[in-house]
């Protein structure tokens, strides 16, 4: 399958950041093998038909993370996008993209760790989660969304800052 012939996958990204300016991360569930040990990620996903990208990360963050108690402090000036490896074209992302154009948004968690509940959705995507530096985000994440990950970093990373 030539991944040339695929579209992108219109997504959402989030980098929720707490009191502390630290930003949240969920140890992902592997549904398929990304050949990579690292399986750290923020909450993330994709726009359904009629929904706005800001509606579409508000239902990611509660359906991936159990709360909705956050509110949007920035976003990305671009789409951010990456490219699957070749040996996960046509098997990840349901086989229908080459990989995913994602706006991000940056959001201030307005609520206390005891509001997060990764297993309230029917379809859990993380095992476990906890707080990290703005710094450390990029060494988390699998290898082939790096690229993604320091864009995001030097967009809202300065946003990752002590405050409520």
């Amino acid at each position: 399958m030539d991944p040339e012939t695929l579209p992108y996958r219109p997504c959402v990204g989030i980098m929720l950041i707490n009191r502390e300016g630290l930003i949240w991360v969920g140890n992902r569930i592997q549904e398929v093998d990304t050949g990579s040990a690292l399986t750290w990620q923020m909450p993330q996903g994709g726009i359904d038909e009629g929904e706005t990208a800001e509606e579409a990360a508000m239902r990611e963050l509660l359906e991936e993370t159990g709360t909705a108690k956050a509110r949007i402090i920035g976003e990305t000036s671009d789409w951010l996008t990456y490219d699957l490896p070749p040996h996960l074209v046509g098997i990840a992302l349901k086989g229908k993209y080459r990989g995913q154009k994602q706006k991000w948004f940056a959001m201030r968690f307005t609520g206390e760790d005891g509001d997060i509940d990764i297993a309230a959705d029917d379809h859990q995507e993380f095992s476990e989660w906890t707080w990290v530096p703005v710094e450390e985000l990029v060494e988390l994440i699998v290898p082939f969304k790096r690229g993604v990950y320091e864009r995001i970093v030097l967009e809202l990373g300065p946003l990752a800052v002590p405050g409520e």
